[in-house]
């Protein structure tokens, strides 16, 4: 067992200081905190389903790692073991017994902590690939939580909160964002999702106190997706708690169920167009802000792609919880109209209650890729960055903090889609490595005063610059 500054044996004094604050706590010493460690007595990633009663699918942890991530050897490198101490559990107000954190300790640690989001709405070792290898690797304490929801279990098209997978299929997902098991609405609402962020953050400089006897001297947020979003609610809702933050592909809310409709409502006739990109149908997708459609080598098409895996589930997730008065399926979700919905129903409020302000007060960065067909960059990353250029402008002074969006040209939102097998649309570019140099900027501009290189387009095969070929918005959504 590992020992603290104080000698006593770490994981007790972890878990007296958790005793109050988390439930069910599991703590270990861990030959390397990286997910190499596959031991099957303690991995650094547990086994997808390994949460008994739970049924299948509401906590698939290795499935989670693996959505945003590139596939070998693309994926995060891995140099050296990281020895540490590993801390999981229950936050303990959660009376449901779904509110999970994760706190990772390196035996060699640099004196700072990385809170990280969660994408969608999975768990709690989503990131272990993008961001934990990363920063462990470098000496930093890292926390992560699963912003106090499971994620989903299989259901029937009788129950009127759950989700078809995609247009043609028979299987139905009950999101725990929705409800529990019960198919009782729940109280809290997806404002948890900020509340869990900054939770995770106070019990993580708890425990780096106990475990190391001192506070970490920076701590900053991380997260891509809806991990992303929690990222912007936390450096605009709690400055005390971060230092800056780094935001990949953050989710932008009120924008959602504006443009996924026309997109879902016109795919059928652009498949039926033999992809025909002049078809009408083309044309409302992209004038829906989506970026072009392109197809690899099989002539597989990018937005077919994204049709069946994202499009109509995450409409039906967002609209099953802002409007859940709607027909889901008999109105049609390619029919919903936002701002009609928005004057007859509540939605608009709840929405207020949710989305994100641009009144950031400390550093912040935003990654996007231009063809991302999920939260396409003109609707999503460029409408969040002209929210806080807004605030900033209009609450311009000397010590205003320092705000970033870095386009990723050709990037999207799934990385392994440039290189899984079988799918491998080429054209594509990764994120990943960017938002981890991103990272590193941000540090040095903490920490050293180090200006960030200006907004940019950082075009294929280019990195983030301080002198950018092309400053601003990319001038095209997709290159050759």
């Amino acid at each position: 067992m590992g020992f603290n500054a104080y000698g006593q044996p770490a994981c007790d004094a972890l878990v007296a200081f958790l005793a109050d604050r988390a439930v069910d706590v599991v703590c270990f010493e861990s030959p390397d905190l990286t997910t190499n460690n596959e031991d099957p007595a303690m991995p650094t990633t547990p086994p997808d389903n390994s949460l008994p009663p739970r049924p299948a699918f509401a906590f698939t942890p290795r499935i989670d790692r693996i959505v945003l991530s590139p596939d070998p050897p693309d994926r995060t490198p891995i140099t050296h073991a990281v020895p540490g101490i590993q801390v999981q559990g229950y936050f303990a107000d959660d009376l449901r017994r779904e509110a999970r954190f994760l706190l990772r300790l390196p035996n060699d640690w640099n004196g700072r902590a990385v809170v990280a989001g969660a994408p969608g709405t999975r768990s709690e070792f989503a990131s272990d690939y993008a961001w934990s290898d990363y920063v462990l690797q470098r000496g930093y304490a890292y926390a992560s939580q699963n912003k106090g929801i499971l994620n989903l279990f299989l259901s029937t098209a009788d129950d009127q909160l759950a989700c078809r997978l995609n247009p043609d299929s028979t299987t139905y997902a009950h999101f725990y964002a929705l409800s529990p098991e019960d198919g009782v609405r729940p109280e809290r609402t997806w404002t948890d999702w900020t509340d869990y962020m900054l939770e995770v953050a106070r019990l993580a400089r708890g425990a780096i106190q106990t475990h190391y006897g001192r506070p970490p001297r920076y701590t900053y947020a991380v997260g891509t997706s809806n991990g992303g979003y929690q990222v912007r609610r936390a450096i605009e809702t709690a400055p005390e708690l971060f230092s800056g933050g780094v935001d990949w592909e953050g989710t932008f809310p009120k924008n959602v169920l504006d443009y996924l409709p026309p997109a879902i409502r016109n795919i059928p006739d652009y498949i039926a167009s033999g992809y025909d990109p002049d078809s009408q149908a083309a044309r409302n997708i992209r004038a829906a802000g989506f970026p072009p459609d392109i197809f690899n080598a099989a002539g597989a098409s990018l937005w077919k792609l994204y049709s069946d895996s994202y499009w109509e589930v995450t409409a039906c997730e967002w609209q099953k919880e802002f409007d859940f008065t709607y027909d889901t399926y008999g109105a049609g979700l390619g029919n919903y109209d936002f701002h009609q919905r928005a004057e007859i129903t509540a939605v608009r409020e709840r929405f207020s209650h949710f989305e994100t302000t641009g009144k950031i007060t400390r550093p912040l960065i935003t990654l996007a890729g231009t063809l991302d067909a999920l939260l396409p960059i003109q609707r999503q990353a460029r409408a969040y960055a002209e929210t806080v250029r807004r605030h900033l402008r209009e609450g311009e002074h000397e010590n205003a903090p320092q705000y970033r969006l870095y386009e990723i040209q050709n990037g999207n939102h799934i990385e392994f889609y440039r290189n899984r097998v079988g799918i491998e649309f080429t054209q594509l570019e990764y994120i990943q490595p960017h938002a981890q140099h991103a990272f590193n900027l941000l540090v040095s501009h903490v920490e050293h005063h180090s200006r960030l290189p200006p907004d940019q387009c950082v075009p294929r095969g280019g990195s983030i610059s301080d002198h950018p070929s092309e400053r601003g918005h990319c001038s095209r959504l997709l290159v050759p």
